[in-house]
């Protein structure tokens, strides 16, 4: 292996080409880059559950009637593989997520099979401590393990999810480029649509803007919206139609499991809290005091609680406040819609759609463009929906 050597080094597209995709077989490769973590796991388990009949699809928009006929691959069809740092097994790790109240009991069991299946196609991710491979050593990795996980299942394409944990906001001057920009850059190389469910810098990387424009995939980003962000997008466009003041809007999210130890960094939380201040500053103008603070709690494992409280004016002044508490699993939640976005990005892939796609606004906290309001952005959705339904070219 080659030592990486002091500054960054372009990313250059590279020799390798996509394999021309295969849409005989009908089938789809969704690729999840944390494959390991808790929003993957039950995502793969999830949809096993759902294709057998064990469970309904609930939180999964694109199984409600208007999405029906938009020509999305089927949760039969879906293929799962991945990237991670981590080693524990997929099956391991769903009897984890059953024994901290996020799989129901028995279904890590039923779908031990399919969680096996995935686990087969998960590769080592990078870079670990001590790696000396150059950025360009593993995005040339990372590109031929999504075009062997390509080959091997003859898919018709392979869609990339990002999932892992929050990177900490880069630093312009740093030598190398963030991980999630890694493995985004293996997914334009291969030709690949891509999803960045997370804060993390992924294809914003100044160094891939290049490689970004000249990529002929759609991709959607980024931080999915599950819990608090979700109800702000609701929340704070009533304010603006009731004609009341919001004068401040504060949080607080206590947060378990792998997400609390990793926003106890920082600079890992501000990367967070940017999408998070976003949905308000869009919709209610600059100027609203305060702030999201995040508290690492252990205790709380896979949960997690939020909590706002809105602090406005009434008619003649009159002070006024709402405080909302929200808790939930956040893998839980986010699952369905990684499911959804995977269907979403792909059909639009399949009907020649390119470049960044704001009509999946939806499901983000710092989307891609678009309306910051959630039923605009709803509306955007259908409209989105209706247009891969008549072919999209």
């Amino acid at each position: 292996m080659t030592p990486h050597t002091s500054g960054r080094q372009p990313v250059h597209h590279g020799n390798a080409q996509p394999t021309p995709a295969d849409d005989r077989t009908g089938r789809t490769g969704v690729w999840f880059v944390g494959a390991r973590g808790s929003v993957a796991t039950t995502a793969v388990a999830g949809c096993a559950a759902v294709t057998a009949g064990l469970h309904p699809p609930t939180g999964m928009v694109t199984e409600i009637p208007p999405f029906a006929d938009a020509g999305l691959p089927p949760l039969d069809t879906l293929v799962f593989g991945g990237h991670d740092t981590a080693d524990c097994p997929l099956p391991k790790r769903a009897e984890d997520l059953t024994a901290a109240g996020v799989l129901p009991t028995g279904l890590a069991r039923a779908v031990h099979a399919e969680l096996a299946a995935a686990d087969e196609e998960i590769r080592p991710g990078g870079p670990l401590p001590g790696d000396l491979r150059t950025d360009e050593e593993l995005i040339d990795r990372f590109t031929d393990d999504l075009a062997g996980f390509r080959t091997r299942h003859a898919l018709a394409r392979v869609v990339v999810v990002h999932v892992a944990s929050t990177e900490p906001l880069p630093d312009p001057d740093a030598p190398r480029l963030p991980a999630s920009a890694l493995y985004a850059a293996a997914a334009l190389r291969a030709g690949c649509p891509h999803v960045n469910f997370t804060p993390s810098t992924g294809l914003l990387a100044p160094a891939l803007a290049e490689a970004v424009a000249a990529g002929a995939v759609p991709h959607a980003g980024r931080d999915g919206k599950t819990g608090q962000t979700l109800l702000r997008s609701v929340l704070a466009p009533m304010f603006v139609q009731r004609a009341l003041a919001v004068r401040a809007w504060s949080g607080t999210n206590l947060l378990g499991g792998g997400d609390g130890a990793t926003l106890a960094d920082p600079a890992a939380a501000a990367a967070k809290n940017a999408g998070k201040e976003r949905v308000l500053a869009d919709t209610l103008g600059p100027g609203v005091e305060g702030t999201v603070h995040i508290d690492d709690v252990p205790a709380l494992g896979e949960w997690k609680t939020a909590w706002d409280h809105v602090a406005f004016d009434g008619f003649l002044g009159s002070r006024m406040i709402l405080q909302t508490v929200w808790q939930g699993c956040d893998s839980a939640l986010a699952a369905p819609l990684v499911l959804d976005l995977a269907r979403f990005v792909a059909r639009a892939h399949e009907a020649g759609l390119t470049g960044p796609r704001p009509e999946l606004g939806f499901y983000f906290k710092d989307p891609d463009g678009g309306p910051a309001a959630l039923a605009e952005q709803f509306d955007a959705l259908l409209a989105f929906a209706s247009r891969l339904r008549d072919g999209a070219r």
